[in-house]
């Protein structure tokens, strides 16, 4: 592992498979970052995408490849490494989106930032970086 590490929201995941922005930056620092994704987060964007391809007319085969090659550039972080943590994580993020939890307690177990353009996420006591910043961020 890099000692750059980072754990991607949903939004993220699902920005990388339908925007060119999001897409490219994770294509060029996954190379020298550890990308992390908690499985929940995982199986969340799987859920979306499908009908956000639909809707934007883009190709659903495609779009679905992309976010399945896991193993390639984001590594998925299955729940009984961060699981303990579940509480604490849902007692930082409140009544803001209670369903975020797995992002953070992730970030916390494995002692990174989040990246997320996710506005709940504000004053859990871990980093977030917006999409802006990750570029500035890695590239040093």
């Amino acid at each position: 592992m890099s000692n750059k590490a980072i754990v991607l929201d949903a939004n993220i995941l699902i920005g990388a498979v339908l925007g060119h922005r999001i897409r490219k930056l994770v294509e060029q620092y996954g190379v020298t970052v550890s990308l992390f994704t908690p499985d929940l987060a995982w199986a969340e964007a799987n859920r979306y995408v499908p009908a956000l391809l639909t809707k934007r007319s883009k190709g659903t085969q495609d779009g679905m490849q992309y976010l399945n090659r896991p193993s390639q550039i984001v590594r998925i972080v299955g729940s009984d490494s961060y699981r303990g943590l579940e509480r604490q994580a849902q007692a930082r993020i409140g009544a803001r989106d209670p369903n975020d939890w797995p992002v953070l307690a992730c970030a916390m177990s494995l002692g990174c930032a989040i990246w997320t353009d996710d506005k709940d996420f504000s004053g859990v006591g871990v980093p977030v970086w917006r999409t802006g910043l990750v570029e500035n961020s890695f590239s040093t």
